[in-house]
């Protein structure tokens, strides 16, 4: 358990003054337990001239930190910001999990109505200005369907996977499999090595790879968060816990897909490349999955349902009540069968 560390009184001061709008972007880092400013820039141009360029020089790929960037737009608090986590594959793992304790410190002494978007970032396309193009549309879900469009979409999905005769196959998917990408294999083989305990991985459909979301360190609790409300994701997750006197670490595997947000061909895909992605974790990577979960809302992940899918209730079976036989003699003749096949009445 990390502690909270501090932060000091000169980077308190500094993002007081830079709610103003006379900065364009922060670096944050650790030192000596505690959060100390890294860098600043000042505006030059707009803020999607200035992003690329200030942001990506101040990337270490061995170190984790937090970049708060001023966006030129603003909302009734001030201006808005973008508020990043950095946290290369390469980092140790000790620094990505204190960075990841002290995220929710950080994002306080900003003001969390100054922060219009929030990302985490391994590598640097997903957080250079394409990265940050891709979350804000990612971002912008569609409408609510009507129950009536509900139910015109659950037909539509419906007959692409009716069987067209009985001579043909399904015109499903199933048991399609999309490759690895590096990042997720290497994420994989972490967690393999207990060096990870949690991994978030994404279809590109484009490409038709598996990529890694990313792999920040996550407790129970925060597993709710890590739930995208508008697109599917596959978790791993590392459920430690106490079972019976027993500490266990059980891998629980969930399939994220929030209700009818999505298109159908990302459900058709997703629900097609699962088989075959957990067949090669359980073969490639010796991670036996002690529980496989299908939720449409993050919200459903406390602990107690964690507990409980991992270690169902037992239901005693109550004894059917037995009929008391009655006397003898009261029931008539009984048949004796011999073994010679001949039968024999008793009174």
């Amino acid at each position: 358990m990390f502690l909270a560390l501090v932060v000091t009184p000169e980077l308190r001061e500094f993002l007081a003054r830079a709610r103003g709008g006379a900065v364009r972007l922060i670096k944050v880092r650790i030192q000596d337990e505690q959060l100390v400013l890294g860098a600043c820039r000042e505006p030059d141009q707009s803020w999607d001239q200035d992003y690329d360029r200030f942001l990506l020089p101040l990337l270490d790929d061995q170190e984790p930190c937090y970049i708060l960037f001023r966006l030129d737009s603003q909302n009734a608090q001030g201006y808005e910001w973008i508020f990043i986590s950095w946290s290369p594959d390469q980092s140790p793992v000790k620094q990505k999990m204190l960075y990841a304790a002290t995220r929710a410190t950080v994002k306080k002494e900003l003001g969390g109505g100054h922060v219009k978007y929030e990302m985490f970032g391994t590598a640097e396309e997903d957080i250079c200005l394409l990265g940050y193009q891709r979350h804000v549309s990612s971002c912008s879900g569609p409408a609510p369907l009507t129950l009536a469009e509900q139910e015109l979409q659950r037909i539509k999905i419906t007959e692409v996977t009716t069987e067209i005769s009985v001579e043909t196959k399904h015109q499903t998917l199933q048991g399609l499999a999309f490759p690895l990408q590096d990042t997720a294999r290497r994420a994989l083989q972490q967690m393999a090595q207990k060096n990870i305990n949690y991994i978030q991985l994404r279809l590109d459909v484009e490409k038709e790879i598996i990529e890694l979301v990313h792999s920040s360190p996550t407790e129970t609790r925060d597993l709710p968060s890590r739930v995208p409300k508008d697109t599917p994701r596959y978790h791993f997750f590392l459920y430690k816990h106490s079972h019976e006197g027993d500490y266990l670490v059980s891998v629980v595997f969930i399939y994220s897909m929030p209700g009818y947000s999505c298109s159908i061909k990302e459900r058709m895909l997703y629900s097609s490349c699962k088989s075959r992605l957990l067949e090669d974790v359980e073969k490639d990577y010796q991670l036996e999955i002690a529980k496989k979960l299908e939720i449409d809302n993050g919200d459903e992940l406390t602990e107690e349902f964690l507990y409980d899918e991992v270690h169902p209730k037992q239901h005693a079976h109550t004894q059917a009540f037995a009929k008391p036989r009655g006397p003898a003699g009261k029931r008539g003749h009984k048949r004796l069968i011999k073994g010679t096949g001949q039968s024999v009445q008793s009174s």
